[in-house]
């Protein structure tokens, strides 16, 4: 079974360095503090769903999700293809609030907070490069499980993993 998993889980240094934050001071709306929005994608490699979710976290309240936000940077129209369900391709196409995931009384200022960072073309293309570095590293691996997970042939050949480069 396939599900969403944080990027953290395979990228760890590069999670580290490139999770997008936002400081808040002095709004009604929100707490001050530093909100983390850490990424989760697709496990399953055949997926190509362009698509991220964003857990919304805070350093002092450990791992409490105060939101968790679709964002699919594609247009309407590739998830209505994609999905073939005009319904599930409205939800998946932006940033949306995911009503399937932990939500907070804070979590509609977090998506409009998840939104102005947005503005910001390079952490979009960020969330894009994410995403490909990702499916990328899932598929490699699958097509290693299935290299090694066949017989050999004739007993005296095996196949072996690509060395690294």
């Amino acid at each position: 079974m396939y599900g969403m998993v944080p990027f953290y889980t395979r990228f760890w240094e590069l999670a580290f360095k490139e999770t997008r934050s936002a400081t808040v001071r002095g709004r009604k709306d929100l707490p001050d503090g530093e909100y983390g929005f850490l990424e989760l994608y697709c496990d399953d490699p055949k997926c190509d769903c362009r698509r991220v979710l964003i857990d919304v976290v805070t350093a002092t309240t450990g791992s409490k999700i105060w939101a968790t936000i679709n964002y699919g940077w594609e247009s309407l129209e590739f998830y209505e293809k994609w999905m073939r369900n005009k319904e599930s391709a409205r939800e998946s196409c932006g940033a949306t609030l995911d009503m399937l995931n932990p939500q907070t009384e804070y979590s509609p200022a977090l998506l409009e907070l998840f939104k102005w960072v947005l503005q910001d073309q390079a952490y979009v293309e960020r969330l894009k490069r994410h995403y490909r570095l990702f499916k990328s590293d899932l598929r490699s691996k699958r097509k290693l499980t299935t290299r090694s997970s066949r017989p050999a042939r004739g007993g005296a050949e095996r196949d072996r993993a690509p060395s690294p480069q």
